[in-house]
């Protein structure tokens, strides 16, 4: 934690001595606050926690032609401005700066532009004593890689709020405009400190090392099946179900010495699975591989037999997780005498890769990247 510079004091001062409210709506200048990282305010009320916004793009940045349209909009077509306008019920609960990381749908977001992201929410909100947290606008199909990469990589005790929507910003009853109020005011409360990252959404507040992407269409989508939520609002208040807890099995990992995330892929089993698409992985420059394997973590016979020559004779980790998408790959199911099968536990295939990717971007060996998924485990 930095400390803060004396220009950024002397503003404090000034600004407790003469809080400025919301903005005059017939002023041409559009912000009234420049903090010194160059964030930009619509308002500067010293009684309001101060809130970051990082948006990417996504439903929640959608727009159709039509006010039915649920499906077939562009996404990422809205730009952070215009959700801040489009929600003045936001200045009631925080101070709020944008920051435009990228307006692409979720499926076109990567591992670079997670490494800027969670850089820039390092920095400016981490370092910034006066910054209560993040919010993060995204779209919704990758969402959880998102929110479980920010959960790993900002750790400094305030909250990252990931948040999307289900229907475009020009649909009849978006659902963007109150999950982004709903996401700032998470944001905003001393309750929210040390819960880590987290998704919110429909009214939910779910933990993002848990939360998954349950229906492709309707609103109440991201659940923990397992786990539950942390908690959910009402009305405007967040209501947390017990303490801050770290998840079993979290660890911490610090990126501002990253500069890429090696390749992880994610193979899924079915009948008949063919040896070559492992091989072709690897040929293709796979440092690492993911399994989402039938029920707890299974593969036929020849494709473990596949799986082991590249864990021996290539020196590339596979991590077997399941396509249940919920419940538990125990090591008791996936262990050999042979080679060293790593156990996804409780992680899904897209969490798994992404953690994968975060362990060889930090050089972890095979035996250190199979403790580090020990402990999403029971045995």
């Amino acid at each position: 934690m930095f400390s803060l510079p004396a220009s950024l004091l002397a503003l404090a001062a000034v600004s407790h001595a003469s809080p400025i409210l919301v903005r005059d709506t017939n002023d041409t200048n559009p912000f009234v606050f420049t903090n010194y990282n160059g964030l930009n305010f619509t308002q500067m009320n010293t009684t309001l926690s101060n809130v970051t916004i990082f948006a990417t793009g996504g439903t929640i940045a959608g727009s159709s032609g039509s006010a039915l349209a649920t499906t077939g909009y562009t996404a990422g077509a809205v730009g952070i401005l215009t959700l801040i306008d489009a929600v003045p019920e936001i200045l009631n609960v925080s101070n709020v700066a944008g920051v435009q990381v990228s307006n692409v749908g979720s499926e076109d977001v990567t591992s670079t532009l997670l490494l800027s992201m969670s850089k820039q929410i390092n920095t400016f909100v981490c370092e910034d004593l006066t910054m209560a947290g993040a919010v993060v606008t995204h779209g919704t199909d990758v969402l959880e890689e998102t929110a479980f990469f920010l959960d790993a990589t900002v750790n400094c005790g305030k909250p990252v709020v990931v948040v999307g929507a289900m229907r475009p910003s020009t649909a009849i009853s978006a659902d963007g405009p109150y999950n982004l109020l709903e996401a700032v005011t998470v944001a905003a409360s001393p309750l929210s400190r040390d819960r880590g990252s987290m998704v919110v959404m429909n009214d939910r507040i779910v933990s993002s090392y848990y939360v998954t992407k349950t229906n492709a269409n309707t609103m109440d989508t991201f659940k923990a099946p397992e786990m539950g939520n942390l908690g959910e609002m009402i009305s405007d208040t967040p209501y947390f179900f017990y303490p801050p807890v770290k998840p079993t099995g979290k660890r911490a990992y610090s990126i501002m010495n990253i500069t890429s995330i090696p390749r992880v892929d994610i193979l899924f089993a079915y009948e008949d699975m063919s040896n070559d698409t492992l091989y072709n992985a690897v040929a293709s420059g796979a440092k690492g591989i993911v399994i989402a394997g039938a029920g707890a973590g299974g593969v036929s016979t020849s494709f473990n037999y596949a799986m082991e020559d590249v864990i021996n004779n290539h020196g590339i980790p596979i991590v077997q997780s399941t396509r249940a998408m919920s419940g538990e790959v125990p090591i008791s199911d996936v262990s050999s005498d042979t080679a060293l099968h790593i156990a996804s536990g409780y992680l899904n295939p897209m969490k798994s890769r992404i953690l994968l990717g975060l362990l060889l971007a930090h050089n972890k060996n095979m035996t250190e990247i199979a403790d580090a998924f020990l402990g999403s485990t029971d045995d």
